[in-house]
């Protein structure tokens, strides 16, 4: 007999989509599975934004198109605070590649019939049996480049851009290019060192001298370096909250 402690918790799931009956389906299928303990639904990319923070969702079946925040829109604003396990849910398949490479475990084509999602189910379960909750920043990047193989030390770099599906690293007049994602690095790194300051940039906090108004209102980052990189308005209320010290 299994004991209640060998008893896996129940999964809490949130649905997102911005149809009322794309939700309402896979809430159906949800509860169907007795593993389930919670289905919350949300609207929006902001609402889901709020409920991953507060609720803490074991998985979340995620619209990649929704008016104003979609799908990747949610991940990025999250940075390094994303739930276990990501499905994307969508009607079109173009976005597959991009939707891996952000970290989802699958990718449900709408419409799909009830033995894709049961198939996309058992994975997240699989997944979060392994799940390990914990997971220290890295210390070191491996970058292999022309048959050579350099380790870099992760306190050196002083910020990283997107470049399609690689990254550039720099690191003082060092530049070293690593076929990773944004957002997967952006997790690896942790959220202690450093922080996302544009959809396709990252920075160490400890780099930046100060934030510099611009004529047309928006904002610039200035690292001690003199580099000046662009501070994009959804993330300026996030790194302004990191740079200011905390009252005594």
């Amino acid at each position: 007999m299994t004991s209640d402690d060998e008893r896996p918790s129940p999964i809490r799931v949130l649905v997102v989509d911005d149809e009322t009956l794309a939700r309402r389906n896979l809430t159906v299928l949800l509860q169907r599975d007795p593993h389930i303990g919670s289905v919350v639904e949300s609207a929006s990319g902001t609402d889901a934004i709020e409920k991953i923070k507060t609720l803490r969702p074991d998985i979340v079946f995620l619209d990649v198109q929704m008016p104003e925040c979609g799908g990747f829109d949610v991940l990025e604003l999250l940075g390094t605070n994303l739930p276990p396990v990501i499905i994307f849910v969508t009607a079109h398949d173009e976005y597959a590649l991009r939707a891996f490479e952000a970290g989802a475990l699958d990718y449900l084509l709408k419409p799909f019939d009830d033995a894709r999602f049961h198939r996309a189910l058992n994975r997240a379960k699989d997944k979060l049996a392994h799940h390990a909750p914990t997971r220290r920043a890295a210390a070191r990047l491996v970058v292999k480049s022309h048959g050579r193989v350099t380790f870099l030390n992760v306190a050196d770099i002083h910020w990283i851009e997107a470049a399609g599906y690689y990254a550039c690293l720099h690191l003082g007049n060092e530049t070293h290019i690593l076929r990773r994602s944004l957002l997967e690095l952006e997790r690896d790194l942790g959220d202690e060192e450093f922080v996302r300051i544009h959809r396709s940039i990252i920075v160490r906090l400890g780099q930046i001298h100060g934030l510099e108004v611009q004529a047309d209102g928006d904002y610039e980052v200035v690292l001690k370096s003199k580099v000046r990189l662009r501070l994009s308005r959804r993330y300026r209320k996030r790194i302004q909250d990191r740079l200011t010290p905390p009252a005594a």
